[in-house]
């Protein structure tokens, strides 16, 4: 298809992956619109106008401005990020403007792994994309979800695996299990050709990598050349059990992204159940993908 005159509409290009897809749909020749709140920095509006990007000022509660915003475009990509009040209630008066609009497709803001898969109640910000993506189902509109597993980035040092300071891998319950990571910029690059893709599946799947614990002992003793080893933290159940003992002490229960978040992340990672099933990486042949060795490479050598 011309890309050069397909309009994408994109809520949460302020955000890093949010800004990174919008760079990435305006190298594929889409015009992109950017929704932002009419709070955001003149400085912040100025950046997305100088990636080639159009800011639409919009309050999210104002329905007739949402409507015309999806006026004439191709497809609605949110990249909204938070809890409730974002995921559930935000994204359904995107949702509910896109359909009124006759916007022909919707990509929610998965980009994550496979939670249809993960016991109810095992990772609080999955649970929200899950019952988004009920409602989503329901509505008159195509829509494709994006799944990548965990960002690459977390491998640097932002997850607690690769234990640079004292040469270990840690791991929880089974050093052999396949986890999924793609690097932010492949998940842009991705997912736009999704939305600029006129027929795309309900679930789009990708990984940069698929390593163990035990292969990233490999890695780090190959690129390092010093010897790492595997350090197993315990079993599933006591992850489970400190993930309760951290969320019962947070003070500060409303943020996005506490560490208790992050350890239910690593469980449903390590059990296997939110691992990708199967791989859609051939769909769009001129991405490279990154692999972990190459994130933990430029990491060491930096």
């Amino acid at each position: 298809m011309n890309n050069s005159r397909t309009t994408i509409l994109l809520a949460g290009a302020t955000g890093d992956l949010g800004e990174r897809i919008t760079k990435a749909l305006i190298e594929q020749g889409a015009l992109v619109k950017t929704i932002v709140r009419p709070s955001t920095a003149a400085n912040k509006l100025e950046h997305l106008r100088q990636l080639g990007a159009v800011p639409v000022p919009i309050d999210y509660k104002d329905a007739a401005a949402l409507r015309e915003a999806c006026a004439d475009v191709f497809c609605v990509v949110s990249v909204l990020n938070g809890l409730r009040d974002v995921i559930i209630d935000t994204q359904m008066l995107l949702l509910n403007a896109a359909v009124q609009a006759g916007v022909p497709r919707f990509i929610p803001s998965d980009y994550s792994m496979d939670y249809r898969h993960l016991p109810e109640g095992s990772n609080r910000n999955l649970n929200l994309r899950r019952e988004f993506m009920k409602r989503l189902d329901e509505a008159p509109i195509k829509a494709t979800s994006i799944l990548n597993g965990a960002f690459g980035e977390l491998l640097t040092g932002m997850a607690p695996i690769v234990l640079f300071r004292y040469k270990r891998i840690l791991y929880w319950e089974n050093a052999d299990q396949l986890m999924d990571f793609t690097t932010k910029d492949n998940v842009a690059a991705y997912t736009a050709r999704a939305a600029l893709d006129q027929d795309t599946p309900r679930f789009l799947h990708m990984a940069g990598d698929q390593v163990s614990a035990s292969q990233l002992v490999a890695i780090m003793s190959e690129i390092s050349g010093q010897h790492y080893r595997l350090l197993r933290a315990g079993g599933h159940k006591r992850l489970e059990f400190l993930t309760g003992v951290a969320r019962r002490f947070d003070r500060k229960k409303q943020d996005a992204f506490p560490a208790w978040q992050g350890m239910q992340y690593m469980n449903g990672m390590f059990t296997g159940a939110g691992k990708l099933q199967q791989i859609d990486n051939d769909r769009y042949s001129d991405i490279h993908w990154t692999t972990a060795k190459q994130i933990l490479s430029e990491t060491i050598h930096n």
